[in-house]
C-alpha cells in the first residue's frame, strides 16, 4: 500500500467523530486510506468515478458509502460536468464501539455493518437520498445529541435494504469473521492455497464435514457458494497484482489460481464491471506515489 496516500485525519482522540460538509467544483483529494471509519455522501456528481479497495465505479446523482479502517478509497471528477458537488463526510474512530458492546443483541445489525465496511458498503440511491437531510442536520448538531444521532444513523443504515459490498476479499487484510470456527478455518485454508487447485472436497476435509453438508453450510453462513467464495479471494489477490505489478494479465491469472484466462476475464468483469485491462488503466490513473 506504499503507492497510496496515507491520510492522518483531523479526528482527535478526544472526539467521537468529525463531520465535514462542503460544496466544490471538482474532486482533488488523491486515492488514500486512514485508520478511521468514514461515511461519505456525495450529491450532484453524476459521472464521477469512485474507487473503494479494488472496486471502481462511475456514480450517479447520489452516492453514499461506508468505508472501513485502512481501506483505500477516493472520488475523482472523471466525466462529472457539474460545478456544485455536495459532499458530506463523517469520520469516526474504529474503536468507537467496544467489541463487547457490539456483541449485544441490540447492536447486532450495526456490528454486521461495520464488519462489511472492511470491504466498503454502498447504499442504494433511495437510501442515500433519504439520509441526505439527516446528515446535513447532523453537521449542525454538537455534544451528546450528535453522538446519539450518529449511532441512530448507523443503526438505521444497518437495517436498510439493497446495500452492496464493494471490494473483494483479500484485497485488504480480512479476518473472515463469521463467528464460526469451521468457516474461519475454511477461509484460512482458501486464503493460504488460493493459487493452487483447491476443491470443495479439500476444504470439506479440512473442516471435517461431508462435501454436501459443507456446501450447504458455507452458503448458509456467508450467502455465497464455495466457488464464489474462493473466486472472491482469488480476485482480490489478482486486483492487488494488477495495481502493484507490471506482470501480464495472463501471468496474474495463473498465479491467482485461474488456469483459464477467458474464465478469469469473464468473472473479473462480472464482479468489477470492467476487464482486468480496463481496471489496471482506471486504477493507475487514480494513484498517487508518496
Amino acid at each position: 500500500m506504499s503507492t497510496i496516500y496515507r491520510e492522518i485525519t483531523p479526528l482527535t482522540q478526544n472526539d467521537c467523530f468529525t463531520i465535514f460538509a462542503r460544496v466544490k467544483e471538482e474532486f482533488t483529494f488523491p486515492l488514500h486510506y486512514h485508520d478511521d471509519f468514514e461515511l461519505n455522501l456525495v450529491y450532484n456528481a453524476d459521472g464521477a468515478r469512485r474507487v473503494v479497495g479494488d472496486h471502481v465505479e462511475v456514480i450517479g446523482t447520489y452516492d453514499m458509502v461506508l468505508v472501513g479502517s485502512n481501506l483505500p478509497h477516493g472520488w475523482f471528477t472523471h466525466q462529472c460536468q457539474t460545478k456544485a458537488i455536495e459532499e458530506i463526510t463523517i469520520q469516526f474512530h474504529r474503536d468507537l464501539f467496544d467489541e463487547k458492546l457490539l456483541r449485544r443483541n441490540q447492536l447486532s445489525f450495526v456490528r454486521t455493518l461495520l464488519e462489511r465496511a472492511s470491504k466498503g458498503v454502498a447504499f442504494s440511491i433511495e437510501v442515500s437520498e433519504a439520509f441526505h437531510p439527516r446528515l446535513k442536520q447532523l453537521s449542525k448538531k454538537s455534544g451528546f445529541d450528535s453522538v446519539l444521532e450518529l449511532i441512530s444513523i448507523l443503526h438505521d443504515l444497518s437495517t436498510s435494504r439493497n446495500m452492496r459490498t464493494l471490494s473483494n476479499s483479500s484485497f485488504t487484510p480480512d479476518q473472515f469473521n463469521h463467528y464460526s470456527r469451521r468457516i474461519e478455518k475454511a477461509f484460512e485454508y482458501m486464503q493460504s492455497y488460493y493459487d493452487k487447485d483447491v476443491s470443495l472436497a479439500d476444504v470439506a476435509k479440512v473442516v471435517n464435514m461431508p462435501e454436501v453438508s459443507f456446501s450447504r453450510f458455507i452458503k448458509k453462513r456467508t450467502g455465497k457458494t464455495f466457488v464464489d467464495s474462493l473466486n472472491e479471494i482469488r480476485l482480490g489477490h489478482a486486483s492487488r497484482m494488477l495495481i502493484d505489478t507490471t506482470e501480464s494479465i495472463s501471468e496474474i491469472s495463473f498465479k491467482c489460481g485461474f488456469n483459464n484466462l477467458s474464465y478469469f476475464n469473464r468473472i473479473f468483469k462480472r464482479k468489477n464491471g470492467c476487464t482486468p485491462k480496463e481496471f489496471r488503466l482506471n486504477y493507475s490513473g487514480s494513484r498517487v506515489f508518496v
